[in-house]
């Protein structure tokens, strides 16, 4: 009787190619790192090689301290003159059609993926699991279901991603979750990974913090934020994560104004309201949006049809609180 087929031979059994691109959302965070990494040395195991992209850019310093440290390499899509449209892409902590994903030439054929879905993609092989806290926890889980050896350098980078995107096993949490975080823990440089923890915080994203701080407007049990203009992608979440700490705010709402549109992040309790499925709500019709039911983000783009940003922003906060309203209605009465 043959072995149960697993996700990563479904994986292997639909690549083509002897190269892949691994490609990850515009501005990847710790988690959508670790998980390039550790699929690429997944797929050096079956001889494919592979290219981990992105689009956008790697504004944390502790982010870029995590390649640099631990040797990955990851290449801007706009460097990558030789893909093709013949050429694969394997999706990783993300999703065709969403907002935070620059469309490359090439076909995506195949995505892995923690995020819940919004829309229905044909993709020649999917391993997306909503009920995970962190991608990097779908790969670990391959090479342990697999029986496949692990380097010290990948489970570093899997262990930190986990970590970060679970603020520390406090948000999202699955068993998946836990059962690799203390796997990974005896297995890890947990001197680098401490390393990295002290070092999340630039002297120049203080004034995002403060442009935030002075800006907050809390509505009932709703905050909203501005942490003024071009702030970093992960920055405005890392604050949307500090806003989150207000006494009795259940749902932050924390934006940046970009050259092209507004960026938005979400967070709420867990248990309290699905961040994902009121951002999607909030913003159809005028951006798009979603995420897990504690995190969450979106992205309003500027048209001829929005006017002024004040009224893409007054828009935006009004969305949100009407959606709220809407959805208490079906919130189980608290005691």
């Amino acid at each position: 009787m043959s072995a149960r087929k697993t996700k990563l031979d479904e994986l292997f059994e639909n690549i083509e190619h002897k190269h892949v691109y691994i490609q990850t959302h515009n501005f990847p965070d710790p988690d959508a790192i670790a998980s390039g990494f550790g699929l690429q040395k997944l797929l050096e195991k079956k001889g494919i090689s592979s290219t981990i992209c992105y689009h956008g850019r790697i504004d944390k310093f502790s982010t870029r301290n995590m390649c640099d440290k631990l040797g990955i390499k990851i290449v801007h899509l706009d460097e990558l003159e030789e893909m093709n449209r013949e050429d694969e892409i394997i999706l990783v902590d993300s999703q065709a059609g969403n907002a935070n994903l620059k469309n490359a030439c090439a076909a995506v054929t195949m995505c892995i993926d923690h995020h819940p879905s919004f829309e229905v993609v044909d993709y020649k092989f999917c391993d997306i699991r909503p009920s995970v806290g962190a991608c990097a926890s779908i790969i670990a889980a391959y090479y342990f279901v697999n029986d496949l050896r692990m380097d010290k350098n990948v489970a570093t980078a899997l262990m930190y991603g986990i970590k970060v995107d679970t603020a520390n096993l406090s948000r999202g949490v699955s068993a998946l979750d836990l059962n690799m975080f203390y796997t990974l823990y005896n297995m890890a440089d947990m001197e680098l990974i401490d390393s990295l923890d002290s070092s999340t915080i630039e002297f120049e994203d203080l004034n995002a913090y403060a442009n935030a701080i002075k800006s907050i407007k809390v509505y009932d049990n709703i905050s909203f934020a501005n942490t003024g203009n071009h702030c970093p992608e992960p920055l405005i979440a890392s604050i949307s994560d500090f806003m989150m700490l207000i006494a009795g705010v259940n749902l932050c709402i924390v934006y940046s104004i970009k050259v092209d549109g507004i960026k938005i992040s979400v967070r709420s309790d867990n248990g309290y309201f699905d961040a994902g499925r009121l951002t999607n709500e909030a913003l159809k019709g005028i951006g798009s949006g979603g995420g897990h039911p504690s995190m969450a983000g979106g992205f309003v783009p500027f048209t001829e049809n929005h006017g002024k940003v004040e009224k893409i922003i007054e828009k935006i906060e009004n969305n949100f609180i009407d959606t709220v309203i809407r959805y208490e209605k079906y919130l189980p009465a608290k005691n």
